[in-house]
C-alpha cells in the first residue's frame, strides 16, 4: 500500500494569492485595516498561524473567537477571489496534475490524501473550484495547528487509523513546493517529492534533501512511476 498526501497552493494549483485578497477583505471589513498581508510570510504556513500573526501585527485583539472571525470572513470572499483570478487567466490547476490524479486513482493499493495549511473548508473552497475535490477523502489540515509537523501528525494519524497502527511510514510520500513541505515530511518518517512549481527554486528545495525534487509533475507518467518507487 502506498499513500500519497498532497500539498495544494504551489503543488496542485496556483491560485495568485487568491487566499491572500480573501484574507486582506476579512480583515477590512472585520476592522478596517488596508493591506493587512503586507510583511506576513504565506509559503507552506498554516492558515491558523497566518491569522495568529494577522491579528497580532494589528492589535485587533487575540484568541480563538477573533481568529475565527477572520477565518469565516476569509471564506465567505474566497469564491470570489478564485473567479476574479481565473477570468484574468491567472488561476488553474498546475501542469499534469488532473492527468496525475486520474492515474493514482486508476492504480491499485494507492490511497491520496491531503497535507495542506489550509483550513479543511478552505482546501474544499480550492479543490471544488477546479473540479478535483471528489481525489481526497482523507488528510491533515491547518484549522487548528500553528507549525505544520503538527499537521503532518493529524494526517498520519488518519493514515493510521485507515490503514492501521502497523502501517509503515516509509510508504507514505508527501509532495510539496516549499521547505516546511521536506520538513513535516520528515517529521512523521514519511518520503518526500519536492516540486519547483511554487515560489522556490529547485536549488532551494535540493538543499533540503527531499528524495526527489522535480521541476513540475506535467510527466504524469514519469511522476506516477516515481511516486510508486520512492
Amino acid at each position: 500500500m502506498r499513500v500519497i498526501l498532497f500539498d495544494i497552493d504551489g503543488t496542485l494549483l496556483s491560485s495568485s494569492r487568491a487566499g491572500k485578497a480573501a484574507l486582506e477583505q476579512a480583515m477590512v471589513d472585520l476592522h478596517r485595516v488596508p493591506d493587512s498581508m503586507a510583511g506576513i510570510s504565506l509559503a507552506g504556513r498554516t492558515d491558523r498561524s497566518i491569522v495568529r500573526d494577522l491579528t497580532q501585527a494589528h492589535g485587533v485583539g487575540g484568541g480563538k473567537p477573533v481568529e475565527d472571525a477572520i477565518l469565516e470572513g476569509y471564506l465567505s470572499h474566497l469564491p470570489g477571489q478564485l473567479r476574479q483570478k481565473r477570468e484574468a487567466g491567472q488561476a488553474s490547476l498546475l501542469p499534469g496534475i488532473e492527468p496525475l490524479l486520474e492515474k493514482l486513482a486508476a492504480t491499485p493499493d494507492v490511497a491520496v490524501g491531503l497535507l495542506t495549511g489550509n483550513i479543511r473548508r478552505g482546501a474544499a473552497v480550492k479543490l471544488g473550484f477546479f473540479g478535483i475535490h471528489g481525489h481526497f477523502s482523507f488528510g491533515g489540515f491547518g484549522d487548528y495547528h500553528l507549525d505544520r509537523d503538527e499537521v503532518a501528525r493529524e494526517a498520519w494519524g488518519e493514515v493510521r487509523n485507515r490503514f492501521g497502527e502497523a502501517f509503515d511510514p516509509s510508504q507514505v510520500v508527501v509532495i510539496g513546493d516549499t521547505p516546511l513541505d521536506v520538513r513535516c515530511a520528515r517529521a512523521i518518517g514519511a518520503r518526500v517529492l519536492a516540486v519547483a512549481t511554487g515560489m522556490h527554486t529547485m536549488e532551494q528545495l535540493a538543499a533540503c534533501q527531499p528524495d526527489l525534487c522535480l521541476a513540475d509533475l506535467q510527466d504524469h507518467q514519469a511522476t506516477l512511476q516515481a511516486l510508486l518507487e520512492l
